[in-house]
């Protein structure tokens, strides 16, 4: 990059870990044994490590690399509802009575959200801002009506159609065909609710170590032995909670879970005058694509976070920037050579039904596949894990019992995903 394009000053970090960076690596020793092991220090792990300590458990948090580094700390900060699958399409899989309950979970995990945050004086910038849903063509604004009267009859809370002719009042381009508005949505600075519930873990007598790479589990009688490096410890109950970062230490999981690596930006601090007119109520934009964009001013309302599938094959994030930027352009044009402070990718995790998962392999607890939804859905599905390991009542879900699918010859690496977004993007531009 040369020093006349927007990206000269680019940081390869993202842009929320300015007013909440990572905790270096320390070097105090492991325990020699817990009540629960946890493996993944992000929202799943946490939530799940501060439930299990509050019902009087010792608590074992271990991280790879540094403790939170994943995508808890590189998400965009958008809170919804977000059960991916609507509910015509889970009753015909599941019937009325499930798919009913699992759509109710996908809210109850919003306000679950709001409630953690306000109990422990979690300071994370929280709004409740709402959300934009922007067609991108005609078809689409069609379905977001559709999807509206659906919603409506369900009893789901409403979708408020923007018709092209008002969009203007919710987003400054004319990039899309109207939109739909979902109130019940709010935005999180992602590291700061991180670094919050890493607090309220810690104050709980919750054990946190990064550069703690777990490299095999065993059963070992009732419980199990973790392996960290060269060193061993005993574990009553172990918990997985890698999502996107799922690798072959636990094999079972990683062939259901596809890690997706979607690439954001932040620009440099915006005219107020050029910023207070590119989202006039703060919402937060998803698009209807299916190679979907999503973005939102940043919590002081001085830049735009932009985010999206910008590679058909994972890549360093800066060698994505440019396509990403021209995809900022494509909505925003009067963006057109502002600067780029930050640059990112984290990975999320999909499933092949769309839906999160929770439950028990070979002795080993779960919960991962959130699809892109994963603030309000990772803190819910730890919350519940971590109750169903202290062997509560409340931590049943919806989801319990729901077969968690895998493909002939997926083994962890998605290689159809290059030929799949291709399609995608095809789709988009001529068949949506």
């Amino acid at each position: 990059m040369t020093r006349d394009t927007p990206f000269s000053a680019t940081i390869a970090s993202p842009y929320w870990l300015e007013d909440a960076p990572l905790r270096p690596l320390g070097a105090a020793a492991l325990p020699k044994s817990a009540d629960l092991v946890v493996v993944g220090s992000g929202y799943t792990g946490l939530s799940a490590a501060i439930e299990a300590a509050r019902g009087g458990m010792s608590v074992l948090v271990l991280e790879r690399g540094p403790i939170g580094a994943g995508c808890s700390t590189r998400n965009g900060g958008q809170v919804g509802p977000s059960i991916k699958p609507e509910l015509g399409k889970l009753t015909a899989l599941h019937g009325e009575g499930l798919a009913k309950r699992i759509r109710d979970e996908g809210y109850a995990a919003l306000a679950n959200v709001q409630d953690m945050i306000a109990k422990n004086g979690i300071d994370c910038d929280w709004q409740q801002t709402g959300r934009y849903l922007a067609a991108h063509s005609p078809k689409q604004f069609e379905g977001l009506e559709r999807l509206a009267e659906a919603r409506r009859r369900a009893g789901e809370p409403d979708l408020h159609i923007v018709p092209q002719s008002d969009q203007l009042r919710e987003l400054g381009s004319d990039r899309y065909f109207g939109g739909a508005v979902s109130l019940n949505t709010g935005a999180v600075q992602p590291a700061k609710l991180h670094a919050g519930l890493l607090r309220v873990a810690e104050s709980l007598g919750v054990s946190v170590h990064g550069g703690s790479e777990v490299t095999g589990i065993q059963r070992d009688g009732a419980g199990f032995t973790v392996a960290v490096g060269s060193t061993t410890l005993a574990a009553r109950q172990v918990l997985i909670a890698t999502n996107g970062y799922t690798g072959p230490m636990s094999p079972w999981m990683q062939r259901r879970v596809i890690p997706i690596g979607s690439y954001m930006l932040a620009t440099d601090p915006l005219p107020p005058e050029v910023a207070a007119k590119l989202i006039p109520n703060g919402r937060m934009v998803v698009d209807t694509r299916k190679v979907v964009i999503y973005f939102r001013m940043s919590p002081d309302g001085r830049r735009m976070i932009f985010g999206g599938r910008a590679a058909l094959m994972e890549t360093d994030p800066t060698r994505t920037l440019p396509r990403l930027y021209q995809m900022m352009l494509d909505v925003f044009p009067q963006l057109s050579g502002t600067g780029v402070s930050h640059a990112w990718n984290g990975f999320v995790a999909y499933t092949f039904d769309h839906l999160p998962h929770i439950g028990v392999q070979d002795g080993l607890h779960y919960a991962m596949g959130y699809c892109g939804s994963g603030v309000s859905l990772s803190l819910f599905y730890g919350m519940r894990a971590g109750q169903k390991i202290l062997g509560r009542a409340e931590g049943a879900t919806a989801l319990d019992g729901l077969q968690f699918q895998t493909r002939p010859l997926y083994y962890g690496t998605p290689w159809f995903l290059t030929p799949s977004i291709a399609w995608y993007r095809f789709a988009d531009r001529f068949l949506t």
